[in-house]
């Protein structure tokens, strides 16, 4: 392809002043007839020709769609098109680079709005998920809120009410008390503000078009006084960093700890326990019970600890080991036998170990309940359960979660498991 004579300057800009622009980008805005501008600012750009711009312009009213494709490829000379920061991020670079050969476009960068929100927020960004809604669904920023990053950038979109679907989608995955909100409008620009907002307060009146939300996840002190008994929200559970999603839901929680029946005194084996979600739930509805932690992960004994601090409970011990270790120790007959045992978090291999090594001595009454996400293992955890005299059920929980879109609402399908239960 020959390369054409012609150029399409794509600048990014985050000031409305003509002298803010580099002394490069001045020189090439006084040599340029034809200068196309978003309409939204269209008025604050047309007024540089009044303050000094040499040469008679040509403005181009843009509303980023077919008729500024045609009118770019219908201009013989160069032209300028202005986007706002960076027009190859989350702007207009891809429709533009989509329809002309790379060997017409000149991109001129300028600072993204997220850039200077964190500068003025004194955040680091380095680690941030970026997600825009603008002109877009919401799905991604969903997806992105389940990860539970750090901190999150949202680009936002005045005509679908995103900050109504950003505060419904942070409560629908409750992750209100996680996030501190703040709202950064028209940065970079003369009305620049930058507030923190109370999600459980209505949103202000006054808010810009041109906004950005930022995420910033809260460094609160939990407090276990308004703790509901039952049913805890998964976002008082700190969890590992990197794993996010690591811990029992309470969708199925609240299953599991129901199917436990939970007497009043005890012993209760949590094996793959991760941050200790289901048993320091179970310790807080039954205090007077013993519970034994077991997982192998790095650092969960340090995580199960800080839980049962903002929970307010104590477990007995906990083993920062491999399952199979502890089982096999000689010593293994001075710990406490469960009267229920969860087994979960481990192949099934160390599921039929665990059952072969605790079932046995377990007693009449006594509870096994293992949660389930590969179907295939069921047959045979089953068949060992029986043969230690369980009578077992099998229950398959699907839940779903209502999210809400630009459109309304829709249900989101949470992953399936099987509870299978065995009482002796």
């Amino acid at each position: 392809m020959t390369e054409k004579k012609r150029k399409i300057h794509v600048v990014g800009i985050n000031s409305y002043k003509f002298e803010d622009l580099s002394l490069k980008l001045q020189n090439l805005f006084q040599e340029t007839v034809s200068i196309a501008v978003p309409n939204s600012y269209f008025e604050e750009i047309k007024s540089w020709s009044e303050n000094g711009l040499k040469k008679k312009k040509l403005f181009f009213s843009s509303n980023s769609n077919k008729e500024l494709l045609n009118w770019l490829r219908s201009q013989k000379t160069d032209v300028i098109l202005i986007s706002r920061g960076d027009p190859l991020w989350f702007g207009i670079g891809r429709i533009i680079l989509e329809n002309f050969s790379k060997d017409e476009l000149i991109f001129h960068p300028s600072n993204t709005c997220i850039q200077l929100a964190f500068s003025k927020l004194k955040i680091p960004w380095q680690d941030t998920v970026n997600v825009s809604i603008h002109g877009r669904d919401s799905n991604r920023l969903v997806e992105a809120l389940k990860k539970r990053p750090s901190s999150l950038a949202i680009i936002t979109d005045p005509n679908n009410k995103s900050l109504e679907i950003i505060k419904k989608n942070l409560s629908e995955l409750n992750l209100i008390d996680f996030y501190d909100f703040w709202l950064c409008e028209e940065i970079g620009f003369k009305n620049e503000k930058i507030r923190k907002l109370n999600l459980k307060e209505s949103f202000p009146s006054d808010i810009s078009s041109l906004n950005i939300v930022v995420l910033k996840k809260t460094k609160k002190n939990y407090s276990n006084n308004n703790l509901p008994l039952f049913g805890i929200s998964d976002h008082i559970f700190k969890t590992f960093d990197d794993r996010p999603n690591l811990f029992t839901k309470r969708e199925i929680r609240v299953q599991i700890l129901a199917a436990l029946e939970l007497p009043r005194n005890g012993v209760i084996w949590d094996i793959g326990a991760g941050c200790g979600s289901i048993g320091l739930e179970a310790l807080k509805l039954r205090p007077n019970l013993d519970l034994f932690c077991i997982d192998k992960r790095i650092g969960s004994k340090e995580l199960i600890l800080e839980n049962s601090k903002r929970l307010d409970v104590k477990p007995k011990f906990i083993f920062e080991e491999d399952i199979n270790y502890t089982l096999n120790m000689n010593n293994l007959s001075s710990l406490e036998k469960p009267n229920r045992l969860i087994i979960g978090g481990c192949d099934k291999k160390t599921k039929l170990h665990i059952i072969n090594k605790l079932a046995q001595d377990m007693a009449i009454g006594d509870i096994i309940v293992i949660p389930i996400i590969n179907i295939q293992t069921i047959k045979e955890l089953k068949e060992e359960l029986e043969d230690k005299n369980f009578k077992t059920n099998l229950n398959l929980i699907q839940t779903y979660k209502s999210l809400s879109i630009a459109e309304g609402m829709r249900l989101e399908p949470n992953n399936p498991v099987f509870l299978l239960k065995g009482e002796k």
